[in-house]
């Protein structure tokens, strides 16, 4: 029931932190390597790992001099020759890092030696060999795939040495900094705040009209397609307390999420003496992230203030469980077994693709999730990387049957 520790043992201050990027062509991604440029004196890349894009990543790795840089793309050959082209073209004839290449590139990057600290960014399960193996290899691991902790939970939990694992979530990297103001025992409650996403105030029945262009267009946030279809769901808020019970060994029933549009407050920790610390920041996915990096210091000039001259109204208002049931479902689930919230995870996943595709509408999202738990046993036994991953690939697949019956 704390802030991420600092006994961990961080690089030297004053030197200048080698970061591993995981997903470097995404949103957080490319916006870590914003911050690592705005703070030269501060940062360096190490190495850097993508999916698909590899015009991309290479201009990105010619431009850091990235020592390794890892792809998703099988195809090593591809990858060379676009870092060569990137290398041409910027006048950086002998530039040659390592190369990884394929579907476990991301981990062998995660894992690379030369590096102070791994920012995981991708989106999905798929990142939860790479947090292991950031882990395992000693890093200090700023964490922003939610999924892995998610689905890994207790395997997560016991690779992480205290203070090796440190959130980047806006919401978690919120409750991390008002942690600080307190003890352990003196926390009586999270408040994970939610912007409500676009459809805010919208009843069970107008959501099941809800269109893929009108889930993607969130009030707020800038997203891919999944955590944007997430947060219209609520199933990312979901994520979030769950990852916030896990992060900060809060029980579940201390911890509640609340509608803020504004998307000011980035959540709070209510303290058994009546107060409540909040974190207050317009939105600007920088500041948590170079507070990720950096941890426990704060990275000057991160992001704009909050500018106290003018005049502003933060609203906050309970959340509408009856047509917004992704929460309470997470929780039971969570409760449930170590490896529910891998199921639930991988079904939402399976169903938000398939509203994309047009096979299924907005609501069946949620309730084919809770289908699927219901249906689902855990296997008995070790828990281990084996048992979660048996357990998403039963859940895909039960899925999949389930999102052809609708």
């Amino acid at each position: 029931m704390q802030a991420p520790a600092i006994d961990f043992v961080p690089p030297v201050p004053g030197s200048i932190r080698r970061i591993t990027l995981i997903g470097s062509t995404g949103s957080i991604g490319t916006q870590a390597l914003d911050v690592i440029a705005n703070a030269p004196q501060l940062f360096a890349v190490a190495a850097l790992s993508a999916g698909y894009n590899l015009e991309l990543l290479a201009r990105q790795a010619v431009a850091t001099s990235a020592a390794a840089v890892g792809s998703a793309n099988p195809d090593l050959a591809a990858l060379d020759t676009a870092i060569k082209a990137a290398a041409t073209a910027a006048g950086k004839h002998g530039y040659a890092p390592i190369l990884f290449a394929g579907a476990d590139a991301a981990t062998q990057i995660a894992a690379y030696s030369d590096a102070d600290v791994v920012l995981n960014g991708i989106t999905g399960s798929i990142g939860l060999a790479p947090t292991l193996a950031a882990l395992k290899a000693g890093h200090l691991l700023a964490l922003a795939n939610k999924e892995s902790l998610i689905v890994g939970g207790a395997l997560v939990k016991q690779a992480a040495a205290p203070g090796q694992l440190v959130p980047v979530d806006s919401e978690h990297s919120a409750i991390a900094q008002a942690l600080r103001s307190g003890t352990p025992d003196e926390v009586h409650k999270l408040i994970v705040t939610a912007s409500g996403g676009p459809f805010r105030g919208l009843n069970y029945e107008q959501l099941r009209s809800v269109t893929p262009a009108q889930a993607l267009a969130h009030p707020t946030w800038a997203m891919g397609k999944v955590i944007t279809t997430n947060s219209a769901t609520m199933v990312n808020k979901a994520l979030e307390v769950i990852e916030a019970h896990l992060l900060f060994d809060v029980p579940l029933e201390r911890i509640e999420a609340v509608v803020h549009p504004q998307s000011i407050v980035h959540s709070m920790v209510e303290f058994i003496d009546g107060s409540t610390i909040a974190q207050a920041s317009p939105p600007d996915m920088a500041l948590p992230i170079a507070l990720g990096i950096g941890w426990p210091h704060r990275v000057p000039g991160s992001a704009t203030a909050c500018d106290w001259s003018s005049s502003a109204s933060w609203t906050f208002e309970p959340l509408d469980e009856e047509a917004f049931g992704a929460i309470k479902l997470a929780k039971a689930a969570s409760a449930a077994s170590p490896t529910h919230m891998a199921v639930y995870n991988a079904v939402n996943e399976e169903a938000v693709h398939g509203f994309h595709a047009g096979r299924i509408c907005f609501t069946d999202i949620v309730e084919t999730i809770e289908s699927v738990l219901q249906d689902y046993t855990p296997e008995t036994g070790t828990l281990d990387l084996d048992a979660v991953l048996a357990a998403e690939s039963w859940a895909r697949n039960t899925a999949a049957k389930r999102l052809e019956s609708l």
